[in-house]
């Protein structure tokens, strides 16, 4: 079945519930930075829309590098041959120059073509005909990169459809250890619980450290957890033992995720009511409650004011793990510059 309507706002999980009802739009645009969510809508529409043994008549994927906007235009006019449907699927569409033909295409699709544009690394501005035409005919979807703090939500989540089960700071760890590659973050995780048994499908730190070798006591997050707590003695446990294992944590690996954090921390010192936990959560568009409370926390150990200071610190070491103003100073260095000024 083919939908008509206007799709505004489509998400993720509303496209692919439509899809494996087959209930299917004639057009799609999918575009963003995330490749992940654009590759596994068109993957899933290339896979499951025909039979195999239709795919040879009516199913084309092309590149934007090969063909013009007339070409895929003229792909999208042709009929289905022995099946409902007919699919042309565009990878790399930002490549496609003078989209005219398109457009016009789009005012008046064929209803038995499914017609897939794929625009990846950044989205089109939803000011142009082409994506208000689409918008109007069928579905438009913009992949947006995951922010840090959603990606241990997105971890949960994800083995949740898979039925297993994992606690927050392991999937804080796995987070911060692999970061918001979603392609490798999700082929981690398929790993990950393949190596599971059948009897206790719980992923725990202990698991984590040992299949994906984060170490579940030295690690991103614990340093984090240490300095919202402001204890200085596990902080400087965490660092010396960055110190000795290179590999292990970087400077380049924790500051986004600390810098993050103090961010939002000054953020909150804004809240409408600073100390209601809903507020703060809203106000910092924060999804889980879990995560409000290391920011409650953060406002009864750091004043606003050292918040400032410790931001425009961490542009100074950033600067400096750039070699701007910094000849000698190896990362090591910087890591306990930058943790002994935010402690003390």
């Amino acid at each position: 079945m083919v939908m008509t309507e206007k799709k505004t706002g489509a998400t993720f999980e509303n496209i692919m519930r439509d899809l494996k009802a087959r209930k299917f739009s004639p057009i799609y645009i999918l575009m963003g930075e995330e490749a992940y969510f654009i590759d596994k809508i068109s993957d899933y529409i290339a896979e499951n829309v025909l039979q195999p043994e239709e795919r040879d008549f009516n199913q084309n994927i092309v590149f934007g590098s090969d063909v013009n906007a007339a070409q895929v235009a003229d792909l999208a006019k042709g009929y289905p041959m022995m099946s409902e449907y007919r699919v042309v699927i565009v990878k790399e569409a930002q490549n496609i120059r003078a989209a005219e033909p398109l457009e016009k295409y789009i005012e008046k699709p064929v209803m038995s073509t499914i017609l897939v544009l794929c625009h990846k690394n950044g989205s089109i501005d939803r000011r142009k005909k082409l994506v208000s035409k689409a918008e109007a005919a069928g579905v438009v979807f913009e992949s947006k990169k995951k922010r840090d703090y959603e990606l241990p939500g997105f971890i949960e989540g994800y083995l949740l459809k898979h039925k297993v089960a994992i606690d927050n700071k392991s999937a804080s760890m796995i987070a911060d250890h692999i970061g918001s590659d979603l392609g490798r973050l999700t082929s981690e995780l398929d790993k990950l619980q393949i190596s599971l048994p059948e009897n206790d499908r719980r992923v725990t730190p202990e698991i984590v450290e040992e299949r994906i070798g984060v170490s579940k006591d030295f690690n991103a997050f614990e340093l984090r957890n240490a300095i919202v707590n402001r204890d200085i003695f596990k902080a400087n446990q965490i660092i010396n033992y960055f110190d000795r294992n290179p590999k292990a944590g970087s400077i380049f690996a924790f500051l986004p995720l600390l810098f993050n954090y103090f961010q939002n921390l000054m953020l909150s010192y804004y809240a409408p009511n600073r100390n209601n936990e809903n507020s703060v959560a809203q106000f910092l568009d924060l999804r889980s409650v879990w995560a409000v409370k290391d920011y409650m926390v953060g406002m009864r150990n750091y004043t606003g004011m050292k918040t400032m200071q410790i931001i425009s610190k961490f542009r100074e070491i950033d600067a400096k793990s750039k070699g701007i103003d910094n000849p000698n100073t190896s990362s090591g260095e910087l890591m306990k510059e930058l943790i002994f000024f935010i402690l003390h």
